[in-house]
């Protein structure tokens, strides 16, 4: 891998990509997200990026390190947390029984940390070292989002992955301006893992509505605050 990381990171994390959606989509298809060979995948997958990042020195760069912000901008990550509990607005429920619950909010958690160390991390820093910043944000934003058709192969319904798809592409937004500006992936992780994990909890016969209003919301509020953002100095800049 350092090889390839060496010689061409693109590929490399494409690679990445690849290789998370390949082995996982079989496993959510047959077994479900509550199973322990999910859990076991993701926990393997996750610290094979671990190590990698840290044997190489690698945290700095990819965003495995504090906050780089004054302080005071700390409230700016404030917008992600409502967002974060937005499963949860069309009531309260337990996606799974017994044991397959706690694997589910586990992998989901995981997840959190993968896709962000793959998208934010892998693919954002080699654009960002290609191309201008809004061209960065914007192919990591959309390629996360498209990313998530994928789940159709998984056996999800088409009106849900749509709704997903627009849902993943405005956090990806959200998600790699914070990046951008403050260096630091370490409130991305958790906020993207508690997103996926209180899905697990989100009411088992919530309304339509409830999911779009969900999605609407995400929408507005990525718009605003990226807005907002694009004000903020950056931490990271082209051509790093």
């Amino acid at each position: 891998m350092r090889k390839l990381y060496k010689k061409n990171e693109l590929l490399f994390a494409i690679l990445w990509i690849i290789l998370y959606c390949v082995v996982t989509i079989p496993i959510r298809g047959k077994r479900g997200d509550e199973s322990a060979a999910m859990l076991a995948a993701l926990a393997v997958i996750a610290a094979g990026i671990f190590v990698f990042v840290k044997r190489n020195h690698l945290e700095e760069k990819y965003g495995l390190c504090r906050f780089k912000g004054k302080a005071a901008d700390y409230w700016f990550f404030i917008p992600m947390a409502v967002l974060m509990t937005g499963n949860l607005w069309g009531g309260f429920g337990i996606a799974y029984s017994g044991i397959g619950q706690a694997f589910a909010v586990v992998s989901m958690l995981l997840v959190g940390f993968i896709e962000e160390m793959i998208f934010r991390g892998f693919l954002f820093r080699i654009l960002l070292k290609k191309d201008p910043a809004p061209v960065a944000i914007t192919i990591s934003a959309v390629t996360f989002g498209i990313g998530h058709i994928v789940n159709l192969f998984a056996g999800q319904a088409n009106m849900e992955t749509l709704i997903q798809v627009f849902f993943a592409i405005a956090w990806g937004f959200i998600f790699s301006f914070v990046f951008y500006k403050s260096g630091s992936l370490c409130i991305c992780i958790p906020i993207h893992g508690m997103v996926n994990a209180l899905s697990n909890f989100a009411a088992p016969d919530r309304s339509l509505a409830s999911a779009y209003l969900y999605m609407g919301a995400t929408i507005i509020v990525a718009i605003i605050y990226c807005i907002y953002l694009s004000k903020k100095p950056a931490a990271l800049h082209d051509g790093q």
